[in-house]
């Protein structure tokens, strides 16, 4: 007789029959079992297995789970708590870069605090935004799981449903804990991959790695030190004064969470073939099975539009701060250029941070759009001064598109230096900006 579920007989009895869940279903139970009609699981040791992958916990992510396993990650190294002398030597490359900074941008400081993170004080220190960024990704994958189910097997399988989510959430957790905790090997500061990571205004660098880095590095560690602090105070001023660039940023990932979808013809062949010589009794197997990819799902077009629109802010912001960063060294510091270059290849070589965006979202950063975007600024800039370059930042709907980093110095070519905005103008719009009016 075929091990096949669906060449079985359908005694009527089995709700999942044509779903997605047929397959892990069957092979869990062997066709049936004690407890249950013929092709109908016994939930009670369905629900027993997968809850032995976990333990409990509140919300859509295992965020317990994720926190001890970066921390675990983070402490197989040394991981000193930064001195005293550490904090005031970042507290000073701080308010220099800060000084560097006033004349190359109208936007004021957004340093509001300074500190030196040990690697685990990163992990720690930037949890709460990365709660905002993954919770919405696990909600939404579980909700579209249960919706693939049809009406008559979604009554009976609401318990099922609420195991199979906190499966995700714990998922999700093994792997952001992973990205997090090489993450926090590799950054530099807190504002090091773009996002807003931090409490706002607090400028935050992270000593051990710093260390690490300028090792590799035919450069001082003082100049190190300062232009890593020149660009984690560039990335405060934008942050602190483009009001809605954080929403911005962090709203593309929510609305990638809400356009997940769940192709359950799809998602049945793919169980079909992931289960083939799986043990459903092996807790071990079943947790392979489900990080191996079982419940991922093709992006929608309206995904692809908010990864897209993700991708480009933050190569958006990556470029101006490279900009700005390169016009305030230009004619202070010689390493500048060196230095520049380094953190460029640094980026083409990706590593944690990206890993981390693909494991989260799907998105791959890619390097090249970063140094488009420092070409478009410095070009702007260069065509129609600071002012109309960091202008740009004014309205969401102003910003550069996909298309024009493609093109970077053709950006805005044919727009000529506004004449008919006065200094008065400027400083009265600049201050609407600022208000967040």
């Amino acid at each position: 007789m075929s091990n096949d579920p669906s060449d079985r007989p359908d005694d009527g009895q089995n709700p999942f029959k044509g779903t997605p869940f047929e397959q892990l279903f069957g092979a869990a139970m062997g066709g049936g079992a004690a407890g249950g009609p013929a092709g109908f699981p016994d939930l009670n040791q369905l629900f027993g297995q997968l809850q032995a992958m976990m333990q409990p916990y509140d919300g859509p992510v295992n965020w317990t789970l994720a926190t001890d396993l970066a921390r675990r990650q983070v402490a197989a190294e040394p991981d000193p708590t930064p001195s005293q002398r550490q904090r005031d030597a970042i507290a000073d490359a701080l308010r220099l870069a800060d000084h560097w900074l006033d004349p190359v941008t109208p936007f004021p400081s957004g340093v509001q605090s300074t500190a030196a993170w040990s690697r685990a004080e990163w992990v720690e220190g930037t949890l709460e935004v990365w709660k905002v960024l993954a919770e919405p990704v696990a909600q939404q994958s579980v909700e579209a799981i249960g919706g693939a189910l049809p009406p008559e097997a979604r009554a009976q399988a609401g318990p099922l449903i609420g195991i199979l989510g906190k499966a995700v959430g714990a998922i999700v957790a093994t792997q952001l804990g992973s990205g997090l905790g090489g993450l926090a090997a590799e950054v530099l500061s807190v504002s090091d991959i773009g996002l807003p990571l931090g409490p706002q205004g607090r400028a935050a660098l992270i000593p051990t790695n710093i260390t690490a880095f300028a090792a590799g590095l035919d450069v001082g560690e003082d100049d190190v030190l300062l232009y890593l602090a020149l660009r984690e105070a560039a990335h405060q001023r934008l942050y602190a004064h483009v009001p809605w660039l954080r929403e911005h940023v962090i709203g593309a990932v929510c609305d990638y969470a809400r356009g997940i979808q769940v192709n359950a013809e799809g998602m049945q062949a793919r169980m079909e073939e992931q289960m083939r010589g799986i043990d459903p009794t092996d807790p071990a197997a079943m947790q392979s099975l489900l990080e191996g990819g079982m419940f991922e799902m093709p992006k929608t077009p309206a995904q692809e539009a908010a990864l897209q629109r993700l991708e480009i802010a933050l190569a958006l912001v990556e470029g101006w701060v490279d900009e700005v960063v390169h016009q305030a060294t230009s004619e202070r510091m010689p390493t500048a250029g060196k230095l520049q270059e380094a953190f460029r290849r640094r980026r083409a070589a990706g590593g944690p941070a990206e890993q981390t965006f693909s494991t989260l979202v799907g998105l791959e950063l890619r390097p090249r759009r970063l140094r488009d975007a420092s070409t478009l600024w410095g070009s702007l800039r260069t065509r129609q001064g600071v002012e109309a370059r960091d202008g740009v930042w004014m309205h969401p709907d102003l910003l550069p598109t996909a298309a024009d980093l493609d093109d970077p110095l053709g950006f805005r070519e044919d727009a000529s230096k506004p004449e008919a905005l006065t200094e008065d103008d400027f400083d009265a719009e600049l201050k609407k900006l600022l208000d967040g009016e």
